[in-house]
């Protein structure tokens, strides 16, 4: 059981180099990855139910404990990230499909990248873990009002059929998994330690999926996608970070609500544009989980050397102080 969780926590924290490498292969083999999309929902289903088992009640405290906190994180996830997308989609004059897929997954609430990124970078991890818990329940309420309201004029859409989805895919399996949880505490925890491999499993067969189900229209728009998504991405992780400075928060939070706005649940958007909208309006969604997953790291780990930086310096400071006072 060890080795297994040991292998678990190194699949996790090569996360990005596994999404990477299976879009990779995806790409110059569809065929091999094309068979698994009739069950994207499942798969994103188990990573939610695994998310369920990782939540205590404690998380849910938090939420009241700090409110104002958690409530600039939530508000600015579901604002920021949708109108990003709403001016990249008309800027860069997207295709319809294209531009659904795009605000799809700014809509999306934050994923649980955002959590592990958020502690690697020395951040306020408990308030990471409460606004992605907050607007993970918000989620089939908003993502589906913010699509009709920011996608409608390119394609139909229906808020009541993604509401429905989004509670079958996400809050169903996270309630399971937070009753298990309740009931099972000790299996539970056990059985934690090999939750990062079975997401990196569902995430990177969900991304592989939609990249070999869309390797022509990737092939022949792929570069301004990837482009729109790596502006997506920046302009979030920025945003999310000044809104929590304007805010007067303190530094660790402001880099919790940095990952918190940067970094989507592109594992629903991905589903969702699948089950709903065109192939290829995945595909926004499946590029963001290769990038946010290259993104997110870079800035937690220049963070996390700045913070091990400053207290290098604190404890010399001190060490110096107190060789004066002896």
């Amino acid at each position: 059981m060890q080795k297994l969780a040991n292998f678990s926590q190194f699949a996790g924290n090569t996360f990005a180099v596994w999404v990477l490498l299976f879009a990779l292969i995806a790409y110059y083999s569809p065929e091999t990855f094309t068979w698994i999309a009739p069950y994207i929902s499942i798969l994103l289903g188990v990573v939610m139910f695994g998310m369920g088992l990782t939540l205590t009640a404690e998380d849910f405290k938090e939420v009241f404990k700090r409110p104002k906190d958690v409530a600039i994180g939530a508000g600015a996830q579901f604002i920021i990230m949708p109108l990003i997308a709403y001016v990249l989609a008309i800027g860069f004059q997207l295709p319809p499909e294209v531009a659904v897929g795009v605000i799809l997954v700014g809509c999306c609430p934050g994923g649980t990248a955002s959590n592990v990124m958020t502690y690697l970078a020395r951040g306020d991890t408990p308030l990471s873990v409460s606004v992605t818990a907050a607007s993970t329940i918000l989620a089939p309420i908003m993502t589906p009002l913010l699509v009709w309201i920011l996608a409608s004029q390119w394609l139909p859409v229906s808020a009541g059929a993604l509401f429905w989805d989004i509670v079958q895919v996400v809050i169903i399996p996270i309630v399971l998994g937070i009753t298990l949880r309740a009931f099972f505490s000790k299996q539970v925890e056990k059985s934690v330690q090999v939750l990062p491999l079975v997401s990196v499993i569902a995430i990177v067969a969900i991304v592989a999926a939609v990249v070999g189900g869309n390797q022509e229209n990737i092939a022949a728009t792929g570069l301004l996608i990837f482009a729109v998504v790596i502006l997506h991405n920046i302009l979030g992780l920025a945003l999310g970070y000044l809104t929590a400075k304007i805010f007067g928060l303190e530094f660790k939070k402001q880099k919790a609500l940095s990952m918190e706005v940067g970094l989507q649940n592109s594992g629903l958007g991905a589903t969702l544009a699948t089950a709903h909208f065109a192939p290829i309006a995945a595909v926004p969604s499946a590029i963001f989980s290769v990038w946010h997953n290259i993104s997110g790291p870079i800035l937690a780990t220049y963070w996390r050397r700045k913070a091990l930086k400053e207290k290098n310096s604190i404890d010399q400071d001190k060490r110096e102080q107190s060789q004066i006072v002896n």
